[in-house]
């Protein structure tokens, strides 16, 4: 890693200790019956907070999937239907992956969404991965969370006082928030193991029975998803087994929905290509052991041979994969022109241009600019034509593209990561760091945002740009003193107990 790269502050590595201490993933919360007063208890700016220290912490975890576009697909989803919530949330809906075999999904607090692997792959319709998002939504609405949190410091107080130590530790610089998260993740998950309760899940349920008929989806995925669930439950599989231990599947919340959908005529959507194609990625992703894999090729053979359109470019796409990972790149190219001539993807773009790479960087780049001349919102696309151009060494229009992306995207910090790599390369370094600042701002390492905002504004010799990068550190250290304060309270609440 470059010398530029600092993992100092609140910039984490999973430890082993932490990594046996408490799982990084999981719906912690139990709900008991609680009004608006308990709500409030935890504010939405701290709810924020926290859900930006466990993501911190989360993003080096194995599981964490990085890839730009699964998450950017996920987000898009969970964006598409939060637009039509019944009533205001209070934070924005972000969806990210976890590489898990098991069906589940979780959110978090601050509006952050986790979606297995294996709720994806074995969804057979986007409505029906729509459900379970516009359902977690609904959690995230009804501020569920939030109030699970509150209840849970009304207990014991060992969560706030916990959370808030590690938080303050964190933006003054000092102490380890990974064991604060992790001490997070104990309280919730030992000393309870709840649950949403019955009604929580009921109200989530509804509303987000709402967002799908408004937002486009078929609500009939939202009772197909259940009734999948229910059986993989009663069979007892392992991988059905992990969302109905948080989110109770009743025959009431069942039937609630067949009396729903009874009252509707049969609706005609169309669904998004990508989702098959993200399927069948994920599908990839989460085979690692060598029968899996074996088991997901004979799977996709099957598919290209008996589906149609769509879905048999999604297998021929899997199948290309696979065979560029075994090294069989004229093999992968086949089955790439196969499936392009069906239904053509962002992901098939993306995998194409790292099939050219094998050839040379030159032909990389020129595979590049046509994909992004194909798929200029595609920011898994974005990034491959970023490292194609960097890959053959035209770094300065590698830097101009990055910071255009970057006026595209302004909250995907892997643009900036990518950029103060490409500054690096050209020697600019104060530029670098300043990227890197950003980059970690937007992941919320505040103190390290800080020490590479003070490291540009040292290797700057130029007056404005020093202006420029003091007033930034200002900003950002206001900032920090802002976080404090909203901890306050909650630290003074927990001293008292």
């Amino acid at each position: 890693m470059d010398h530029w790269v600092r993992t100092t502050g609140c910039s984490l590595c999973l430890t082993a200790a932490v990594a046996l201490s408490a799982p990084a993933w999981g719906q912690p919360i139990g709900l008991p019956s609680m009004g608006a007063t308990s709500a409030a208890e935890l504010s939405p700016a701290v709810e924020h907070m926290l859900g930006e220290a466990i993501m911190e912490q989360g993003r080096h975890d194995p599981t964490y999937v990085a890839a730009l576009d699964i998450n950017q697909y996920l987000t898009g989803v969970g964006r598409r239907l939060a637009a039509h919530a019944p009533q205001a949330l209070s934070q924005p809906i972000t969806v990210f992956a976890i590489r898990d075999p098991s069906i589940n999904a979780f959110a978090l607090p601050g509006g952050y969404i986790g979606v297995n692997s294996g709720l994806v792959v074995g969804a057979q319709s986007e409505s029906e991965l729509a459900s379970v998002l516009a359902h977690e939504i609904g959690h995230v609405m009804q501020r569920h969370i939030a109030r699970g949190i509150a209840h849970e410091s009304q207990g014991t107080g060992m969560m706030v006082a916990s959370l808030v130590g590690a938080l303050l530790a964190a933006l003054a610089g000092q102490g380890d928030l990974a064991m604060g998260v992790a001490a997070f993740g104990q309280a919730a998950t030992i000393d309870r193991q709840l649950g949403f309760s019955r009604s929580a899940e009921q109200e989530a349920d509804r509303a987000g029975f709402q967002m799908m008929r408004a937002a486009g989806f078929d609500p009939r995925g939202m009772l197909d998803m259940f009734r999948r669930l229910m059986n993989a439950a009663s069979l007892n599989e392992g991988t059905g087994g992990a969302y109905a231990s948080t989110h109770p599947l009743s025959i009431q919340r069942l039937s609630d929905i067949e009396n729903r959908l009874s009252e509707l005529p049969p609706v005609q959507v169309r669904p998004d290509p990508e989702f098959w194609f993200v399927r069948t990625r994920l599908a990839l992703l989460q085979a690692v052991s060598g029968d899996s894999r074996r088991n997901l090729q004979q799977s996709l053979r099957n598919e290209a041979g008996t589906q149609q359109g769509m879905r048999k470019s999604a297998a021929l796409y899997g199948l290309a994969m696979l065979d560029r990972q075994s090294g069989d790149i004229a093999g992968a190219r086949s089955y790439v022109a196969q499936a392009q001539a069906l239904q053509d993807s962002p992901q098939l773009a993306m995998l194409a241009i790292q099939l050219a790479a094998a050839q040379s960087p030159a032909a990389a780049e020129e595979v590049s600019a046509a994909a992004w001349k194909r798929w200029p919102d595609s920011q898994g696309v974005a990034d491959g034509r970023a490292h194609a151009l960097q890959a053959a060494g035209r770094d300065q229009q590698a830097v101009a593209f990055l910071q255009a992306r970057i006026r595209q995207w302004p909250d995907v910090p892997e643009f900036q990561k990518s950029l103060a790599d490409g500054l690096n390369r050209l020697g600019r370094m104060a530029e670098a760091h300043e990227a890197m600042a950003s980059y970690y701002e937007q992941t919320g390492a505040l103190p390290t945002a800080v020490e590479h905002l003070e490291q540009a504004r040292k290797l700057s010799r130029d007056f404005y740009v020093q202006s420029k990068l003091d007033a930034r550190i200002r900003q950002v250290r206001e900032h920090l003193k802002t976080q404090r304060a909203l901890l306050a309270p909650y630290r003074n609440k927990s001293d008292g107990q």
